[in-house]
């Protein structure tokens, strides 16, 4: 699940847009004296997590600079870089998917740039260093070739949204039909593999549940990948749609039991799972991992406090933006013209940024830049659409079994707050058939942590606790059998 804390507690975050490339070529300049070309590398360190933000400046064929930019504690590689500007001392790096620029200054003294990361109306301390190599994160559980199982790249049609969709089918290598899951991302344009943070939990849980005898279809989202669509206009709604379309394509799979199809959801693919169990009975079981059971802006308002105090906010500030908060989530779900809402958001935004003393506003370096970022991703159809969702009532009408599952330090989707609402939704709707487990000392991505926070998520070397993989693999194994 996307935190939306950053709102007012400004916390550092690139989008993942995957590997993204344009045919225009980036402006740059020639080469001086200083040898520029190379692989450039720095750390951006924000309210106790950090960030490597690397560039690879190289030269094009007419003799001018041009880079691409990586973040490889989140799996992003490849990002085109715009604007190259080198004019021997002062070094300047746009790159517009993020809308984010670097600034900085050579310092011959020890080879390297000083300089800040701008993005979002934040102002980053960034220096650059030169490298030879980028030092690769450890993730001892990505499964590695030889795969000892059937592995497909598949892509599949949704009529009903005219767009196809790329992914991944793993099954064993012999015997069938199998049982088969689908995997439903969390929020964000990810793709089949669910990168983030520098893991790929969705590959390592394929591989775990194919080596166990259970087919896997893992899919990148629309617009994202492999396959065809449009992210940016889409809600929580239309990706149930392509997970219909995926049970539609199993079905039709020979070496597929059409009996024992199941999904599981993540984080976002923990409210869409349901959605489509309610509206279908072909799907057999749901899994869900740290699937929201609260209506989802009361959701985001318990996230932003969680994260916030684990960060070490004041308690007196937590509770101010928790109340600003609300009120610009209510008046999204108030519904309405756009402008007129852009318009209740700006004023509830400039009443609370008067508000702030001094040191408070000290804190947002540049305040209109910070709002018009925000404005952009929360008046998106998808959050429009997710801000006034309850998950409820679709739990309520979900016959087939059900795993629900969240870790205990989960700080994004709280266990305690959301397995009690999904417990009672489901003995509401008359369902018989479920477990609710809260796994000690996991977070919300399944990984043994320390304090469940995001700053977390890149320096564990797990992907997925041992714990959770069985979990979800012995309890679908005793359902399917049945």
């Amino acid at each position: 699940m996307k935190s939306f804390y950053k709102l007012f507690f400004a916390s550092f975050i690139i989008l993942v847009c995957g590997l993204i490339s344009y045919s225009q070529p980036a402006l740059g300049t020639s080469i001086s004296n200083v040898e520029i070309k190379g692989i450039w590398q720095g750390t951006l360190k924000f309210n106790g997590g950090a960030l490597r933000v690397v560039f690879r400046i190289s030269v094009n064929e007419n003799g001018y600079l041009k880079a691409e930019m990586d973040s490889p504690d989140q799996g992003v590689k490849g990002l085109h870089v715009d604007t190259v500007i080198f004019d021997g001392s002062n070094l300047k790096l746009e790159v517009n998917i993020i809308s984010a620029y670097y600034e900085g200054k050579y310092n011959p003294d020890s080879i390297s740039f000083d300089g800040n990361w701008h993005q979002s109306g934040l102002n980053i301390p960034l220096g650059i260093k030169k490298i030879d190599k980028v030092e690769e994160i450890k993730r001892p559980q990505e499964p590695k070739l030889p795969f000892p199982y059937k592995v497909e790249d598949v892509i599949y049609d949704n009529k009903t949204a005219g767009i196809k969709l790329g992914g991944t089918l793993t099954m064993p290598e012999s015997g069938g039909p199998f049982p088969a899951v689908i995997l439903i991302s969390g929020s964000g344009p990810n793709n089949r593999n669910e990168e983030l943070s520098g893991h790929k939990p969705f590959l390592v849980l394929a591989d775990y549940l194919t080596c166990r005898g259970i087919a896997v279809l893992r899919v990148d989202k629309r617009g994202i990948g492999e396959s065809t669509g449009n992210f940016a206009a889409s809600t929580t709604k239309d990706f149930s749609t392509d997970v219909l379309a995926g049970i539609e394509y199993l079905k039709n799979r020979k070496e597929i039991n059409a009996n024992n199809i199941g999904l599981i959801g993540h984080s976002e693919g923990g409210i869409i799972a349901p959605i489509v169990a309610s509206e279908t009975n072909e799907v057999a079981f749901i899994v869900l991992m740290a699937g929201p059971g609260l209506p989802c802006d009361e959701l985001l308002c318990l996230q932003s406090e969680a994260l916030a105090k684990a960060e070490g906010y004041p308690a007196e500030r937590i509770k101010e933006s928790t109340e600003v908060n609300k009120k610009m989530y209510n008046a999204i779900k108030a519904g309405g013209d756009s402008v007129k809402i852009a318009e209740k958001l700006k004023k509830i935004y400039c009443d609370h940024y008067n508000s702030l003393d001094e040191k408070g506003k000290s804190g947002i370096r540049n305040p209109k830049a910070v709002f018009e970022g925000e404005l952009k991703s929360i008046m998106s159809p998808w959050f429009r659409y997710f801000i006034s969702y309850d998950p409820t009532p679709a739990l309520e009408k979900v016959k087939c079994p059900v795993l629900a599952l969240n870790g205990s330090k989960d700080l994004q989707v709280l266990p305690n707050e959301n397995l009690t609402v999904i417990k009672k939704a489901l003995e509401k709707g008359g369902n018989k058939n479920f477990e609710i487990k809260e796994l000690p000392g996991l977070n919300h991505l399944f990984q043994t942590a320390e304090t469940g926070s995001p700053a977390e998520y890149i320096k564990i070397e797990e992907t997925i606790s041992p714990t959770a993989l069985q979990t979800i693999s012995d309890w679908i194994l005793n359902v399917t059998k049945k």
